[in-house]
């Protein structure tokens, strides 16, 4: 009880009295990276088109900024694949950017306010062309299938079908890129390389895709997103580690309590944060799918020996946590509840 006091001064609200106790005996902790290792501060700092790449200045979530390429800012106006980037940016999005006393915010989710401001940046009024392309239908983001469409038309009755999600969803459902000088064929490889490399500078890799809707279509269906996409380009979001939790985490080593990051982000973007805070030795890392093909002895040694896990789901954490604590661990989760407690809850036993 004196415990519970202890905490309860420092805004930490405790349900149950042997929490404490378990807290205290905690010998690693999983712990998922947005908004909990880092600050759900999101921007984007590039932009990569079939054609050329480019970065994004800017600060915080005021649509205030400028588009830059290794020789200097350029003039958007003449980007076409910028603008259409940025419009899909506004359509396929639920955020909304608000300025308040002139200190600009975002209510919804900080990655769809980011790229909002981003849009702000290359030129766009986000009312001005919601306005124009009205939303007919959308299918939701999940991270079950990691994509988000909708679908708008304007006031000539043309539809358009915009995506965003994980590249390597995106990726399966493209068969063409858009270019200056019109849609060529897909290069998968083309785009690989530009999500890794997004990856090694820490950013979050998203990708951007466009499909033309049938000239009477009300509803969206998944399968009008399976195949056929026209691939626009890779947005690269930056969201940049807490220094309070860098130093938590020193300090959990130094008392000999493990962290592992356990996050749905790309791998390489994984690692690179890693690093930065002190997780993992920076070159191991194991994805969801590399969990899938584990059976659970095999499962119970990785566990141990890796401390990067990417592209994972509930599912994944569910399993990693028991494999530690068939160890003789006991686990505390740090993360997002909503998504994760459906998963976690039927192994919360001897979870803290």
């Amino acid at each position: 009880a004196v415990r519970v006091q202890a905490m309860a001064r420092r805004n930490a609200i405790v349900r149950r009295l042997p929490a404490i106790e378990t807290l205290g005996s905690v010998s690693v902790i999983c712990s998922d990276k947005t908004g909990t290792l880092t600050r759900n501060e999101m921007s984007v700092a590039s932009i990569v088109t079939a054609m050329q790449s480019f970065s994004v200045r800017g600060v915080g979530y005021e649509p205030i900024g400028t588009i830059e390429t290794t020789i200097g800012p350029v003039d958007t106006a003449r980007q076409p694949g910028l603008i259409e980037i940025a419009r899909a940016a506004i359509l396929c999005d639920d955020a909304e950017l608000k300025n308040r006393d002139g200190v600009w915010s975002v209510e919804g989710d900080p990655m769809e306010g980011a790229l909002l401001a981003a849009a702000g940046r290359i030129g766009l009024l986000v009312a001005e062309i919601r306005a124009q392309w009205p939303r007919s239908d959308v299918i939701p983001f999940d991270a079950k299938h990691r994509f988000m469409a909708t679908l708008h038309h304007d006031h000539t009755g043309q539809r358009t079908i915009y995506i965003k999600g994980a590249p390597e969803v995106v990726f399966s459902r493209c068969s063409h890129q858009r270019t200056e000088t019109g849609d060529t064929p897909f290069e998968r490889d083309y785009w690989l390389a530009e999500v890794e490399e997004i990856g090694r500078r820490g950013q979050r890799a998203l990708a951007i895709a466009v499909h033309a809707a049938r000239p009477d279509q009300e509803a969206l269906r998944f399968d009008d997103v399976a195949g056929e996409l026209v691939m626009l380009g890779l947005v690269g979001i930056i969201d940049p580690p807490r220094n309070e939790a860098i130093e938590a985490v020193t300090q959990c080593r130094s008392a000999g309590i493990g962290v592992k990051m356990i996050t749905g982000d790309h791998a390489t973007t994984a690692t690179a944060i890693a690093t930065q805070m002190g997780i993992g030795d920076g070159r191991h890392v194991l994805t969801g799918a590399d969990l899938d093909r584990l059976d659970d002895a095999a499962l119970e040694a990785c566990a141990l020996d890796v401390d990067v896990f990417a592209r994972a789901s509930p599912e994944h954490k569910l399993r990693l946590v028991m494999a530690l604590q068939s160890q003789g661990m006991t686990v505390a989760m740090t993360g997002d509840g909503v998504n994760d407690a459906p998963a976690l809850k039927r192994a919360d036993a001897g979870i803290a």
